[in-house]
C-alpha cells in the first residue's frame, strides 16, 4: 500500500481507568503515538493549554501542531475551546473552531490527535464506554478497527459454511495517498479517510462490515453475497467515491479507491481469505488503479 501505517489494538488492562468522578476531562481516542490512547486529562479551574512547546500542559509531539495550537478554559460551570491562531486550526467534531463552548461527547482535534470530552457526575461510565469504543472503532473515521473487522471474519466463516452461503470479501485502498498527504497535508488526509468511510459506510446493507484494516487501506465484508454481486456491489462503491467532491478547507481534492474481491474458498481460514482479497486489490492497482479486481 502506499503508506506503512499500521494499526495497534491496545488492550484494556494497558489503559489505567480512573479512581474518581465528578471531574470533566479530555481522553485521547485517536493518536499515531499509540502510547497516548485512553489518556485522561483533568480539566480545572486553571486553563489547559495544548500545543508543541514544551512548556503546555498537554504537549503534542506532531509538526502539524503549532507551538501553542489552542486552550480549554473555565467559564462559570461549562469549558470553552479556544484556539491560539494557529497554522491547521482546531476542530471540534470535523468544524473548524476559534472559540466554543465544549458538550458533552464532543471530539476535538488538535494536529493528528483526537480528544473526546467528558463531563460530570457520569464521568466514570461514559469513561469505560468510551474505552470500549477504543476497542472495536477506529477514533479518526468512525467506522470499525481491524479488531472488529477480524472477530466479525471469525464469526461470518463457519456460519456461511454451516448454512452453505457464499461470504465475499472485499479490500480496498485509497489511490495515491501518500501523494494526498505530501500535497495537501496530513490533516487533508484524515478527512479523506474519514469523509471516504462514512460514504462508504452509509452505502452499505445494514449487515454488511466495514473496518480500517491498516492506514488507508479498508475491508468490507458482504455476508450472503457471491463474488458476482460483490462485484457489482463494489463497482457501486468505486463510482461513488470517485464521484464524490472532497473539499478540504476550500480546495477540492481528487480521490478513488481500488478494490480487490474474493469469495470464500474451501479450507481457508481468515488470513488466507484475507490473503486472496488483497492479491486481487494488487492487481486492480498494478492494472492501473480506480478499478475492482475479481
Amino acid at each position: 500500500m502506499d503508506s506503512d501505517i499500521k494499526t495497534r489494538v491496545t488492550p484494556l488492562d494497558e489503559l489505567k481507568l480512573p479512581n474518581k468522578t465528578g471531574h470533566d476531562c479530555l481522553v485521547v481516542i485517536y493518536s499515531s503515538d499509540t502510547r497516548q490512547l485512553g489518556k485522561r486529562h483533568l480539566l480545572g479551574n486553571q486553563p489547559v493549554s495544548l500545543g508543541r512547546g514544551s512548556d503546555n500542559t498537554i504537549v503534542l509531539e506532531n509538526d502539524s501542531v503549532s507551538r501553542r495550537h489552542c486552550k480549554v478554559e473555565r467559564r462559570g460551570a461549562t469549558y470553552h475551546v479556544v484556539d491560539l491562531d494557529s497554522t491547521n486550526g482546531t476542530y471540534v467534531n470535523d468544524q473548524l473552531v476559534k472559540d466554543l463552548q465544549l458538550r458533552r461527547g464532543d471530539q476535538v482535534k488538535v494536529g493528528d490527535t483526537i480528544f473526546k470530552f467528558l463531563s460530570g457526575s457520569d464521568m466514570e461510565a461514559q469513561y469505560h464506554e468510551t474505552i470500549y469504543r477504543m476497542t472495536i472503532v477506529d477514533g479518526l473515521t468512525g467506522v470499525n478497527n481491524k479488531r472488529f473487522l477480524l472477530e466479525a471474519l471469525e464469526r461470518e466463516i463457519p456460519r456461511g459454511r454451516r448454512h452453505d452461503r457464499p461470504l465475499t470479501l472485499v479490500m480496498l485502498d485509497i489511490d495515491h495517498f501518500k501523494h494526498i498527504n505530501d500535497t495537501y497535508g496530513h490533516l487533508a488526509g484524515d478527512y479523506i479517510l474519514k469523509e471516504m468511510a462514512q460514504l462508504i459506510k452509509n452505502r452499505l446493507r445494514p449487515d454488511d462490515v466495514i473496518g480500517r484494516y491498516g492506514g488507508e487501506e479498508f475491508g468490507i465484508l458482504l455476508p450472503e453475497t457471491d463474488l458476482q454481486g460483490g462485484a457489482v456491489i463494489a463497482e457501486q462503491l468505486r463510482k461513488l467515491v470517485a464521484e464524490h467532491s472532497f473539499v478540504f478547507e476550500q480546495e477540492r481534492i481528487n480521490v478513488t479507491i481500488s478494490m480487490g474481491l474474493a469469495q470464500l474458498a474451501e479450507g481457508w481460514d481468515v488470513l488466507q481469505f484475507i490473503k486472496h482479497a488483497d492479491e486481487r486489490l494488487y492487481e486492480a492497482k498494478r492494472g492501473g488503479r480506480n478499478r475492482v479486481a475479481t
